[in-house]
């Protein structure tokens, strides 16, 4: 069965830190996976991919403040994200094989 479910979003300070993480189905692991976020009256973007060999990519604008890891035994994908502004707030989504999570809440406030 197909299954993407992503979790670890909240609210933080500005300069802080989260972790999400994206645990995917055996199959879906095979694939190309992504980060994207959507901000409040914004398209969605991409933040990160992750290939199935381990190369990764990443938006400008989190270069340097954000690592894409993948931890094969257990089929999940995580996003660190570090030194936090106010313009990461987004609703973040894990995206594989034509496959959107339902997205998870990460507000940077103070």
């Amino acid at each position: 069965q197909v299954q993407l479910v992503e979790s670890g979003g909240g609210v933080v300070q500005p300069g802080g830190s989260l972790r999400l993480s994206c645990t995917v189905s055996e199959e879906m692991f095979l694939k190309l996976i992504s980060w994207y976020r959507q901000a409040p009256g914004k398209e969605r973007d991409l933040v990160a991919q992750i290939s199935t060999g381990g190369n990764t990519e990443y938006t400008d604008s989190v270069k340097g403040r954000f690592a894409i890891s993948k931890d094969n035994a257990k089929n999940t994908v995580y996003l660190q994200m570090n030194s936090l502004k106010a313009e990461d707030t987004a609703v973040y989504y894990c995206y594989a094989g034509n496959i959107w999570g339902k997205g998870t809440l990460v507000t940077v406030s103070s």
